[in-house]
């Protein structure tokens, strides 16, 4: 059942059963010892100037309008 509701419970029973109960605390932990904290949060215009780049990189092609038809 990979990839479902039950399948995600069955495998993090799994996790705990072959490391322990505490197994999501421990790499959560972690994750969190390496954060820097960093990102959009402690610099607003890194994230200003991210949004963009991001806006000006549009998937969408050119609306169709009566013109552009």
């Amino acid at each position: 059942m990979p990839g479902t509701h039950d399948g995600g419970k069955r495998a993090a029973q799994r996790n705990k059963e072959r490391h322990g109960n505490d197994f999501y605390q421990r790499i959560g932990r972690s994750g969190g010892k390496i954060s820097t904290g960093g990102g959009f949060a402690a610099n607003r215009e890194r994230a200003r100037e991210a949004g963009r780049k991001g806006g000006r990189v549009s998937r969408r092609g050119k609306a169709k309008t009566r013109a552009n038809a």
